[in-house]
């Protein structure tokens, strides 16, 4: 009775949806059930909306407890402590009774609002009893005052619960694996099946717009997200206002479906134009103003950009004047500060009141919400060829930032500072539209390369995320005051290996750890990475949630294989620039032996045990030398470890003795090929492996993104020969 009349309660107040019921039925009487642990209400909703024929596992602490009197007697509790190895003795021993047991695999209500750690111990149970494992997602209620997020989130009195329960699955580990190793491998096991269960029942099947509205109803429509170098920060009210104005403006220039180019910097303007295209349908492709006018007018032809938007302050400040000229001659270029200034006092005062039912407006703008439809177009480098075309659906972005949000404890109190340029997927994706959607504070820098300004800025806003690529972290490492990244809680790392040096730096200087990741353009970006709970130095990491790999053997290469991934972050595909140019503008789907969907990375990469990935480097830059493979990739990071204040690369020339022959570019000025067979000899690497050739260079090209410029580098070694 008192069950009926609280389950009705909870219905009443929360709207309490259980999803995937049918999976309880299906599990077996011996079931642990496992849940998120999000508030001091999760007991009592499961229990009112699986069944009341269910046991918790509750620590002897919570039991004495004076707010556990009225349950005692209500509810089947097994009174344990993690402690003591006998209580996990006696609670496999209750499992293979027939019994279904409740646990929070995580020991405590979250305090972040992500998953807390996963302890090893239930894992060791339910592997122990030969139980289903039942896991359920609870969503909603640490939005509660009943959770312990005040002051993280906003908390409201009655939001909407989800209860969401997955099909049931087993944990069991090989019975050569005893002892320790065995509790460790389930617990592991445990924590991979409650990352999944995070991302999989997250909601990532929606426009990015429709995100953004959501977000506004999770955080308040006064909250702040997102400032610039002007210093005038602007909340989600104001950011989805101006998005509606300018989009009602661009409309007419544009149809839906078209791709639409933005040359701009990393700037709140470049966020709302982003977004104002989107409320109509269209889709933003991200120029790279680095990149040069060629590369540029190549990008427009790729993906049938007619219009570009940029501005006439940044053109003028970024010296861009004779690019535009050039590019005007192909396409429409349109200064955003022209069509702003012709805006009407009436259209404004009217956008004022579409903003105020910011839904109804989108809805009355555009008639396909498809997530599954193209959101932005962006570049690849183009380091070793023609840069490609890669779409990116809604669902893609959304997906790949609920797989970091599993893994990585974001929140609405962090701050963000990212000077990655928007045209690059890292600083898009993991750099402004996660923080966006997430309710987190994104400060806009417009250049990675002010190496001593970026450092202040992060002192100055107190930052608590940044992302970087090794070329760049290094330098701000350099120029900065030890106390300058006081309040970083988190550094992602990634798009080029993270020297030992600079990871060494960040630790001595600042006492922060960086943490390295791995991905590709073409999946969001994010592939793997490495976090404060799964952390193994000379590593990426280990795969997010929701990705399948194979690996393909590699002639030559013994402990490794090509990978291959698949997953809801995968490219819709490609555009490439031949087809453009023969009246084909149809995307190329990604496509391996394995199957449609599946994405070759074209990197060689190997697994350890615990599923943590060491890349040894592209297949395109593997030589042949004598038989041997050899990786340009681990030559060079040989060579930066060695001299680690110059930037260096290796590229390969035909040689009819040994097949390829190793050409080392450098900074360094008096590098001889002698003192790099001194220093392989002390390190024990083989003369292989040492370029044959050594070639000074004043200053090495760069991509925007910091990486070598392996088409200039070639063809400057080419040229000398």
């Amino acid at each position: 009775m008192v069950a009926v009349i609280l389950r009705r309660l909870l219905k009443l107040f929360y709207r309490v949806e259980v999803k995937g019921l049918d999976y309880f039925h299906q599990s077996s009487k011996r079931t642990m059930i496992v849940a998120n642990h999000t508030s001091f209400l999760d007991a009592a909703l499961l229990y009112c909306f699986l069944s009341d024929d269910i046991s918790f596992a509750i620590h002897t602490r919570i039991m004495n407890r004076w707010f556990m009197a009225p349950f005692r007697s209500m509810v089947k509790l097994f009174v344990m402590d993690p402690a003591n190895p006998f209580s996990l003795k006696s609670l496999i021993k209750y499992l293979k009774e027939d019994n279904r047991v409740v646990i929070f695999p995580e020991g405590r209500i979250t305090t972040t609002g992500a998953l807390m750690k996963i302890y090893n111990g239930p894992g060791l149970v339910a592997d122990r009893s030969d139980a289903d494992v039942l896991p359920v997602r609870i969503d909603g209620a640490q939005y509660t005052p009943f959770s312990r997020l005040r002051g993280i989130v906003r908390l409201r009195w009655f939001p909407k619960i989800t209860l969401t329960l997955l099909p049931p699955r087993k944990i069991k580990a090989p019975d050569t694996i005893r002892g320790r190793a065995r509790r460790h491998f389930a617990g592991k096991l445990l924590t991979d099946i409650m990352n999944e269960v995070i991302f999989s029942t997250s909601n990532y099947k929606r426009t990015l717009f429709q995100a953004l509205l959501d977000a506004k109803n999770i955080h308040g429509k006064k909250h702040i997200i997102a400032e610039d170098i002007e210093r005038s920060p602007i909340s989600y009210h104001t950011l989805i206002h101006r998005t509606i104005l300018l989009g009602d403006v661009l409309a007419p220039q544009t149809k839906e479906g078209e791709v639409v180019g933005i040359l701009l910097p990393n700037m709140v303007n470049t966020v709302v134009t982003f977004f104002a295209l989107h409320v109509y349908g269209r889709v933003p492709a991200m120029l790279n103003f680095s990149s040069g006018a060629r590369a540029m007018l190549n990008a427009c032809i790729t993906a049938n950009i007619k219009t570009v938007y940029t501005s006439k302050r940044f053109i003028s400040y970024a010296k861009l004047e004779a690019v535009v000229e050039q590019l005007s001659q192909q396409v429409t270029v349109c200064y955003l500060e022209d069509i702003v200034n012709k805006i009407s006092v009436i259209k404004k005062l009217a956008s004022v009141i579409t903003a105020t039912f910011p839904k109804t407006a989108y809805m009355n703008r555009l008639e396909n919400y498809d997530p599954n439809s193209a959101a932005v177009v962006l570049f690849t480098s183009g380091s070793e060829g023609m840069a490609k075309g890669v779409v990116l659906s809604h669902s893609n972005l959304l997906a790949n930032g609920m797989q970091m949000s599993t893994r990585v404890d974001f929140n609405a109190q962090d701050k963000i500072l990212n000077s990655l340029p928007l045209f690059h997927s890292f600083g898009l994706t993991a750099g402004t539209l996660i923080p966006l959607i997430s309710g987190m504070k994104v400060f806009l820098y417009p250049s990675p390369l002010h190496y001593r300004i970026i450092p202040e800025i992060a002192y100055d806003i107190g930052a608590t995320i940044m992302f970087g690529t090794n070329t760049f972290l290094a330098n701000y490492g350099r120029f900065a005051h030890p106390y300058d990244f006081y309040s970083l809680r988190y550094v992602f790392a990634g798009a080029e290996k993270l020297q030992d040096t600079t990871r060494q730096l960040w630790n001595d200087k600042f006492g922060v750890r960086v943490f390295e990741g791995y991905g590709a353009t073409e999946t969001s970006p994010a592939l793997s990475t490495n976090t404060a709970m799964d952390n193994r130095k000379g590593t990426v990491g280990r795969l997010l949630p929701g990705i399948e790999y194979n690996l393909d053997k590699v002639l030559g290469v013994k402990d490794g294989g090509r990978l291959s991934v698949k997953g809801p972050n995968v490219m819709l595909g490609y555009l490439l620039y031949n087809n453009a140019v023969a009246g084909k503008n149809q995307i190329i789907p990604p496509q391996t032996d394995l199957g449609m969907g599946w994405y070759d990375t074209g990197d060689i990469v190997k697994f350890d045990e615990d599923g943590f990935i060491t890349i040894l480097g592209r297949a395109k830059r593997f030589a042949k030398v004598a038989g041997e493979m050899i990786s340009l990739g681990a030559v060079e990071e040989f060579v930066t470890k060695s001299w680690p204040d110059k930037h260096h690369a290796v590229v390969t020339i035909a040689d009819e003795r040994k097949g390829e022959r190793l050409v080392l570019l450098t900074e360094e000025k008096y590098l001889t090929r002698k003192m790099l067979l001194e220093k392989a000899k002390q390190q024990g690497i083989s003369d292989l492996s040492i370029p044959r050739g050594v070639k000074f260079i004043k200053k090495l090209p760069l991509l925007g993104s910091g990486k070598p410029d392996y088409v200039e580098i070639n063809k400057l070694v080419i040229t000398e020969i």
